[in-house]
């Protein structure tokens, strides 16, 4: 393998950065379930103060032809080019407490050197904990709290926080690898997976995100403005509530979900809040049409407001 700094660049504009401090992770790739690591790294460089420590070799670690970049074309020449970037940055929360912050795509390259080259600056900067966090479908109710399952080695958050504790193999995305390095090293690393209802996987749902801000505070102690995303959160799960209550058949499969996740949640023994005794799925098909014509909506109710 290849020496690892030779994946990414410093920054020469950098300050110091102090030691011991906590590493947040989220990187966008092979699942992001309502769109909760994107919503969650666009959300914290967007209103945090933050400025780049390092960032990665693109080239080296991204499939252009799998996730092409943006290209702007006005009439008849570009205008602008958007390339994916993958960086590490030092950032405050909303109490000006300091904190780095790995985000970006997904590598598809490389994953060892990136794991190593991520370790290298884990202890370069003296790291005190690392965090990550992404997202998964799951067959589970939109009116009960996003639930997590917490991997890592800190057994105080896996205690107290983890809902679904399944033996099972997983496909495997870039900060698996991470976790798992990191972990071999008796480095402190907590993983949160956010349990996201399936049939809201494909569109941009804000409480995920809440979750995802809810449950790094957890694990760091690090406080981040969050009201917008609420406010966000509530409008669309009341415009969904309503699609509910006028569909008999979706409050049925709704309701369905809500009795087995609240019989799991109540210690009954099922397999997991995901199959009822026999281990059948719920129906999602049918969730998933109907709330298509909610999105389809809820589309074109954004693009009348835009062109007013």
């Amino acid at each position: 393998m290849r020496e690892p700094d030779g994946l990414y660049d410093l920054s020469s504009d950098i300050v110091d950065v102090p030691p011991g401090l906590p590493l947040v992770a989220a990187l966008t790739g092979f699942a992001d379930a309502g769109s909760a690591v994107t919503q969650l790294s666009d959300y914290l460089l967007e209103t945090l103060e933050h400025s780049t420590v390092a960032l990665f070799d693109t080239d080296a670690l991204l499939d252009y032809r799998a996730r092409r970049p943006t290209m702007y074309f006005d009439q008849d020449h570009l205008t602008d080019y958007q390339p994916a970037t993958l960086g590490l940055y030092l950032a405050k929360d909303e109490l000006d407490q300091p904190f780095l912050l790995l985000t970006g795509y997904e590598p598809d390259f490389q994953w060892e050197r990136f794991t190593a080259a991520v370790i290298q600056l884990v202890q370069r900067y003296r790291v005190k904990s690392t965090t990550w966090v992404h997202a998964i479908p799951m067959p589970v109710p939109h009116t009960r709290p996003v639930g997590v399952t917490v991997s890592g080695n800190r057994l105080e958050l896996i205690d107290a926080m983890s809902v679904w504790k399944p033996r099972t193999q997983v496909p495997s995305n870039a900060l698996h690898l991470v976790e798992y390095r990191l972990q071999e090293l008796g480095h402190p690393i907590a993983g949160f997976v956010l349990l996201i209802p399936h049939y809201l996987s494909d569109t941009e749902y804000p409480t995920a995100a809440v979750t995802a801000l809810e449950s790094i505070s957890a694990a760091t102690g690090l406080i981040f403005p969050t009201d917008r995303l609420r406010e966000e959160g509530r409008e669309f799960a009341a415009k969904i509530d309503g699609q509910v209550e006028n569909n008999q058949e979706l409050a049925k499969l709704v309701g369905t979900l809500e009795e087995r996740h609240d019989s799991y949640m109540q210690d009954n023994p099922l397999r997991s809040p995901l199959t009822d005794e026999d281990g059948e799925l719920p129906t999602a098909d049918e969730i998933a049409a109907e709330l298509q014509n909610f999105l389809a909506i809820r589309r074109g109710g954004e693009d009348e407001t835009l062109a007013e």
